[in-house]
């Protein structure tokens, strides 16, 4: 969240400021909400001999090693602004993530509770190829990164979880983005827009099962400025 805070009002002070450059265009700021998902890995984490990090493991072969680690889904929120230079073309930016910290791994033989909270963010440009005063279907394809940062709550021996959170690392990639919606004009400047979404991250088999993940949400929008 904190992450958010700090970015999103830089993107839309740009935007503005694109605005004022730019009497035809139009911006659209919106919020969303729906699931992204990515499948299980087969392998657990056990953490490495340094006592800092946690690294991938096979619970065959180390008996201190966790059972396989969740797969990536439940509800992520995502704030959003996109500015339409002309008819059929413009640019954005959004950020995504989930706002709690589902349980990603049990380690027994620490007496740990690992946690994780996902987070996409993206630069996008977007094509308009329908524009009309009810509806836009928007194709928006861009780059971006993925942020996965894990937590840990422990308690005493021979408990698992416990009430009490604490940030653990994170770890960074690199994101490819494309998507598609269709933008429902419920009034001349609110809109809903059904999207889905497809993210190709390297490396992503560190934390998930695959390298890509399928996203659909649902934005709530408002469209700044005079729609011809």
């Amino acid at each position: 969240m904190k992450r958010i805070c700090r970015y999103l009002p830089l993107t839309i002070l740009l935007l503005c400021c694109l605005q004022l450059a730019t009497a035809q265009s139009l911006i659209d700021v919106n919020v969303g909400f729906g699931s992204a998902n990515d499948k299980a890995p087969t392998t657990g984490l056990v953490l490495d001999p340094t006592g800092t990090t946690f690294v991938s493991c096979t619970p065959a072969q180390n008996s201190a090693c966790s059972s396989p680690t969740s797969g990536l889904g439940g509800f992520f929120m995502g704030f959003g602004a996109n500015l339409m230079l002309w008819k059929h073309f413009g640019v954005g930016a959004d950020v995504t993530l989930q706002p709690g910290k589902p349980s990603y791994a049990q380690l027994p033989a620490y007496y740990v509770n690992l946690k994780s909270r996902e987070t996409f963010y993206e630069f996008n440009g977007i094509y308009q190829p329908v524009n009309t005063k009810k509806a836009t279907l928007q194709l928006i394809g861009g780059i971006g990164g993925a942020n996965t940062k894990y937590y840990t709550s422990s308690s005493a021996a021979g408990q698992i979880t416990s009430t009490t959170t604490y940030p653990f690392g994170s770890a960074n990639h690199f994101q490819i983005h494309a998507g598609a919606g269709v933008q429902i004009y419920l009034t001349d400047h609110v809109y809903v827009r059904p999207q889905f979404d497809f993210h190709y991250v390297p490396n992503f088999t560190q934390q998930y099962g695959s390298t890509t993940v399928i996203q659909g949400m649902v934005w709530l929008g408002y469209t700044i400025g005079d729609r011809q």
